[in-house]
């Protein structure tokens, strides 16, 4: 098949105006036109008053040799590239030992679930609780201000982005389309085909929940094994070689080849692998407060008169801006339709996020405004980045009353810093709710005074984006994991053979997609580094 790119049609164009224009572009009748399917749908709306949808699409023809050969020049025409997946390995019948995976968000998950389907029979240590029950604690903070600090948005069963946005896009290189695998098992397992070819597919946090139920239900079926409230709490490490894992219940597991998907808020486990001499570095991150406006609002910036059409849904945004300072303040985990939900581990502290389910039909859109920042800004070795971000968490918990709720400010008070009193227009979506009060001391100043100059810099995209009424929470300091649990090229610890890190906690991915992705890389390089070691078993064998 070939694949054409860059097909431009109005977004009201009736179905059988693609395959015309196909047709149009390669000079061929529509009659030669085969089998066709959409591999890429975005819409441009960098004219609000003329938007249009882009295609990718996949087609079958006659001859596409003569084609290629006629549009040689044309780099938007492309043979379709092989995106089936390829496993690079079986497990033999009889295994020595069976790989361990800690942690079941989507690099673990999907670890687990390519080990399994290569018949390694994984054993998965999860710390939190199976989803379920899982999202009944996490609404316990939200509607009774009561924490668990093993079973909540961060910890659990799908990890944190299981309670966010669903995003499924990552501008990460994928030059073996790992990423179309993540999509693939995902729609298997219950999310809509339009994640195949959305520009920005994404799923929404009701249906996660169950999709994540039958992905475990699928790697448990192929032999693997799952095991809730199991929270890693040492590794017994020989001569530089990973031996077994320990467990708060007291257990001790055998184990040669642990997969850590940590995830980036397991900040008592990086402490305990500091401890142990594992090999991990300070990292830059990012940290800023939530701000929220009308959805209404972003939909007719960013759509115009199309604002509202049911085929473009809520608008989103992606902002940047560069500060005299030399600092960057950016948009992050941009929400339409969407609520700021408390997403803290820790107690007496608060931490927010973005959330929306798949119709994102809220009232207000949301985003993280943050700061990027270095260890330069934290010194003080690897764990540097868990202490600012503990401090900030802790100041918010004070500024915000004591309970849970959120400090908040209205953009307006913030760019004049005073303290607000009461709300405009804007509701805030924040539970267990909000207390207003000024963010000045929420976080460091040359953060508050980047947002400062941001904001105003940001409105000149999105006319309004710095309305008097729009609402900051705060604070956002979970956009990343503060540290990077370094690997090599076979994706081992630089200094713990047999321990993969992988995933966002260990600094190799940012969201749900690049994360699954990396999950299966290291899968990946497990399997091959045990049917490696089992041939060399061999040969010294005979």
């Amino acid at each position: 098949m070939l694949r054409i790119s860059e097909i431009r049609l109005p977004i009201d164009h009736p179905p059988e105006a693609l395959p015309v224009a196909v047709a149009a572009r390669l000079g061929i009748p529509r009659s030669a036109i085969g089998a066709t399917s959409v591999f890429r749908r975005s819409h441009d709306a960098r004219k609000a008053s003329a938007l249009v949808f882009s295609y990718s699409v996949d087609v079958a023809v006659a001859d596409e040799a003569l084609l290629l050969g006629k549009f040689a020049a044309d780099r938007r025409l492309q043979p379709t590239p092989d995106m089936r997946y390829h496993f690079v390995g079986q497990a033999p019948a009889k295994l020595a030992s069976r790989p361990i995976v800690v942690g079941f968000g989507p690099a673990g998950i999907f670890a687990a679930l390519i080990l399994a389907q290569s018949g390694f029979r994984p054993i998965v240590l999860e710390r939190g609780k199976a989803v379920r029950e899982r999202t009944q604690d996490t609404w316990g903070l939200w509607r009774k201000k009561v924490l668990d600090p093993e079973s909540n948005v961060q910890f659990g069963e799908g990890g944190a982005g299981t309670f966010s946005d669903g995003k499924l896009y990552s501008q990460i290189k994928d030059p073996q389309h790992h990423g179309r695998k993540v999509l693939e098992e995902f729609v298997k397992a219950g999310a809509p085909e339009e994640i195949l070819y959305a520009s920005k597919p994404h799923i929404g946090t009701f249906r996660l929940v169950a999709m994540v139920e039958k992905m475990r239900r699928e790697i448990e079926r192929l032999g693997g094994e799952v095991r809730f409230q199991q929270r890693l709490t040492g590794l017994t490490i020989e001569q530089g070689r990973l031996r077994g894992v320990s467990l708060a219940s007291g257990e001790q597991l055998v184990g040669e080849q642990v997969i850590l998907a940590l995830g980036h808020s397991a900040r008592d486990t990086f402490e305990m692998l500091h401890g142990a001499g594992v090999f991990m570095e300070a990292k830059p991150f990012s940290i800023g407060l939530r701000i929220e406006h009308p959805q209404a609002l972003i939909d007719q910036a960013r759509f115009g008169r199309h604002a509202g059409n049911p085929l473009l849904g809520a608008a989103d945004y992606k902002l940047v801006h560069h500060c005299h300072s030399g600092r960057s303040v950016y948009s992050f985990c941009m929400c339409p339709g969407g609520t700021v939900v408390a997403a803290t581990s820790e107690e007496r502290r608060v931490v927010t996020n973005g959330m929306s389910q798949y119709s994102r039909n809220e009232r207000n859109a949301n985003a993280g405004i943050v700061v990027g920042i270095t260890p330069l800004d934290y010194p003080g070795g690897p764990l540097a980045g868990i202490a600012l971000q503990r401090q900030l968490e802790s100041r918010a918990f004070e500024l915000g009353g004591g309970s849970y709720e959120a400090p908040a400010q209205l953009v307006g008070d913030f760019l004049a810093d005073r303290p607000s009193t009461r709300l405009g227009t804007v509701i805030p979506s924040y539970r267990p709710g909000v207390r207003l009060t000024n963010l000045a001391s929420a976080l460091p100043e040359y953060a508050i005074a980047a947002i400062r100059e941001a904001l105003p810099a940001f409105a000149r995209q999105i006319r309004g984006f710095d309305m008097a009424d729009a609402v900051l929470t705060g604070v956002e300091t979970r956009t990343s994991s503060p540290l990077r649990i370094t690997r090599g090229s076979d994706f081992q610890s630089l200094n713990v053979r047999g321990l993969y890190p992988a995933g966002e906690g260990a600094g190799y991915a940012g969201g749900i997609l690049s994360a699954g992705v990396d999950g299966i890389r290291v899968a990946e390089a497990l399997t091959r580094e045990m049917l490696n070691d089992r041939s060399a078993l061999a040969a010294s064998v005979r």
